[in-house]
This record gives structure tokens, C-alpha cells and sequence, in this order.
């Protein structure tokens, strides 16, 4: 397996670990979606598959292999900067030790992702 494929895998958890957390901080309420709980669950399913799915792309070498790692990392830089920012507004979610450790696990992580990603190009 290649450095991207375990950089991707290491990513996937972190996001998908930072989801698990959202839900303890009732991410819906901090972004004010009326629909809660039920909402949330249902846009994190296709969500994960499409992440778990990625890496079976990465590890084919395909495009959408290529597509889904970008985006990836994208969604792990947009995570850490929206969560950092309501955090600076002074929102009172995410601000335990582990919260931010895994926000910062995946800035770092994505930005590794991304590059690993377009020097595969």
C-alpha cells in the first residue's frame, strides 16, 4: 500500500471520529439545522460510505481515487477552520482536549493528504 493510502485511512477516522464527536456536541444545533439528530445520522451515512469507498479507489490508482482524496482533505481543512473560528467567536463546543486534538490531528493530516495527492498527479 502506498504512503496516500495510509494517509487517506489515517484522515477517514479522524473525520469520521470528529462526526462521532459532532454528535456529542450537537453539531446541527451550532450550525442551526432545524432537523437534529435524524438529519445529521442521514447526511453522515452516504458520507461515510463515500469516504470508505475512497480508499478502495486510492487503492486502485483510479481518478476518482485521485477525486475523492482531494476532497478528503478538503473537508478535513474546512472542518478545522470552521470549528476553529466558531471557537474564536466563542462558542463553547469542541474545546476539550481531545476535541481539539483531533481537529488539529486532521489540519495536519489533510495537509499532508493534499500534497501526497497532487504530487501523485
Amino acid at each position: 500500500m502506498s504512503l496516500l493510502y495510509w494517509v487517506y485511512l489515517t484522515n477517514a477516522v479522524l473525520l469520521i471520529v470528529h462526526e462521532i464527536d459532532s454528535a456529542y456536541w450537537k453539531e446541527w444545533e451550532l450550525f442551526r439545522l432545524l432537523e437534529g439528530i435524524s438529519f445529521f445520522l442521514l447526511v453522515n451515512l452516504p458520507l461515510v460510505a463515500l469516504i470508505l469507498h475512497g480508499l478502495t479507489e486510492i487503492s486502485s490508482g483510479s481518478t476518482l481515487g485521485t477525486i475523492l482524496s482531494t476532497l478528503l482533505a478538503l473537508g478535513g481543512l474546512f472542518a478545522f477552520t470552521v470549528h476553529t473560528y466558531l471557537i474564536r467567536k466563542g462558542n463553547d463546543q469542541f474545546k476539550t482536549t481531545t476535541s481539539q486534538a483531533i481537529l488539529v490531528a486532521t489540519l495536519t493530516t489533510s495537509l499532508v493528504q493534499l500534497f501526497l495527492t497532487l504530487k501523485s498527479q
